[in-house]
């Protein structure tokens, strides 16, 4: 069996057991034989095939990202940066969904491909794919190099406009129903892929779109397969209010009165909670429940903090012992710019700079991922761990004084640090080229895909309007 050794790298975020906590390490080997971590110490003694010299290098664990859609977000890039409807709340959700949508199979290929590149490029190594099952789909997650979690959705309704006033639901209960069974089809073939890497995700698409009997039957194909189960869940204003008209109680209780929260549920977001200032709502329990559950929240805070929301706040669900991941959701698919956004956000929430640190948005971003996901042997740099790193360049200007390399790559360089990415001790990126993927080539097919997308808008939109109408270039374009 094939060995790798890094050797005296400058700077490593190696993993503390006993205080279950990362700490930064200095002048320090790591090996890795064929997908397992051997070694992480001073001084490898052991024979190796491969030498990778350390200096200048910071080594660290490879990223978990629990929450994507890459099969349709990049499309959205140049159209959903600057979209929300004032009447709903300020989320563009709703509208943008049905007027724009991945338009066929070679769409959501060249979507998928673009954002597995971004992903890679930013250190993610573990994926949650949310996405509904498409041809080609799980060749092109085993070929990226990813550790792939699979998660196809289905709901038992869909959302559609009939005015600004907010979503209405078209119920198709036998569809939902058929939705779910294909979804365990696709993920049996994931778990059975021989690439090893693939796994899946239990995935009714939101809480105000499924019924009780499917969320109930999904978490329990979850818990007897020993999958993890997610969705989304208080993502908007609308989605509370709803909720709350048709049962009385807020999504996050509902969920609760399901038996849907505990370990392995991850739910999509979880940010209008019952004491989230655009709720308005009277009780005070939601927090606690996730927290006395153990329940894992997504937190995703791009899209949101584009219609003007934040969670309130990363560092109240911490202590109420919530576990906390982080997820790209949308474009870009970037999981170290979400890590930095995520905590100045966190601080501006709270209105105090010592809300949160900066090592927890590293906890969520790798061992609570992994814990959301029941992994135990992703997340972290340790003998017997999955070999998933990420070797970070600290020649990069931006990264330079290395004086604190970890706020030198969040705060300051992101991916443009990233050098090398090893998934199960295969390299997937080198020299800060994906070598798995062709992301140029995604690229070309994505862009006429998206002129794919806008020409059908007008017969999709609830008042037949284009592209343009929906949303306008951002200047003027000169005549």
């Amino acid at each position: 069996m094939a060995t790798t050794v890094i050797k005296n790298a400058d700077w490593l975020i190696g993993w503390d057991e006993a205080n279950r906590r990362h700490v930064y390490r200095r002048s320090t080997d790591l090996a890795f034989t064929e997908d397992r971590i051997i070694f992480v110490g001073s001084g490898f003694t052991g024979v190796a095939d491969r030498i990778i010299d350390g200096s200048g290098v910071m080594v660290m664990p490879g990223l978990i990202d629990i929450h994507s859609h890459p099969h349709h977000e990049p499309l959205y890039r140049g159209i959903r940066e600057e979209h929300g409807v004032a009447n709903m709340h300020m989320t563009g959700l709703y509208e943008r969904g049905q007027a724009f949508s991945a338009p066929d199979d070679a769409a959501r290929a060249a979507g998928a491909e673009f954002a597995y590149c971004e992903l890679l490029l930013s250190g993610v190594t573990s994926l949650v794919d949310i996405s509904p099952p498409w041809d080609g789909w799980i060749e092109l997650f085993a070929k990226s190099g990813l550790r792939g979690f699979l998660a196809p959705g289905y709901a038992s309704a869909r959302w559609f406009l009939e005015n600004d006033l907010g979503p209405s639901y078209d119920w198709n209960e036998p569809r939902g129903r058929a939705g779910f069974e294909r979804a365990l089809r696709v993920i049996d073939e994931a778990l059975t892929h021989p690439s090893s890497r693939l796994s899946g995700v239990v995935s009714p698409m939101q809480i105000d779109t499924c019924s009780e009997a499917l969320l109930r039957d999904s978490r329990d194909a979850a818990r007897e397969r020993g999958l993890p189960f997610t969705t989304h869940c208080s993502q908007s204003v609308n989605e509370v209010r709803e909720m709350i008209r048709r049962h009385g109680v807020t999504p996050v209780q509902w969920a609760a009165q399901l038996d849907l929260l505990g370990p392995g549920t991850i739910l999509g977001h979880a940010l209008f909670l019952d004491t989230h200032s655009w709720v308005h709502w009277h009780t005070k329990k939601d927090l606690r429940l996730l927290g006395d559950s153990r329940t894992a929240v997504a937190h995703c805070p791009t899209p949101f903090a584009r219609y003007g929301q934040v969670m309130e706040h990363f560092g109240d669900y911490l202590r109420a012992g919530a576990v906390m991941g982080l997820g790209t959701d949308c474009s870009p698919h970037n999981l170290i710019e979400e890590m930095r956004k995520a905590s100045v956000l966190a601080r501006i929430a709270a209105r105090d700079i010592h809300a949160v640190e900066l090592a927890d948005f590293l906890h969520a971003a790798t061992v609570g991922g992994a814990t959301a996901l029941m992994r135990d042997d992703i997340g972290r740099l340790a003998p017997g761990q999955r070999a998933d790193l990420v070797l970070i360049d600290l020649s990069t200007a931006q990264m330079q004084p290395t004086r604190d390399p970890l706020r030198g790559l969040v705060y300051h360089a992101a991916d443009r640090a990233v050098r090398d990415v090893f998934v199960d001790g295969i390299q997937a990126v080198a020299d800060g080229r994906v070598v798995t993927l062709d992301q140029e080539d995604a690229a070309q097919r994505l862009a006429m895909a998206q002129e794919r997308m806008e020409a059908a808008a007008p017969q999709h939109d609830y008042r037949r309007r284009n592209g343009a109408e929906i949303t306008p270039l951002s200047l003027p374009l000169a005549r």
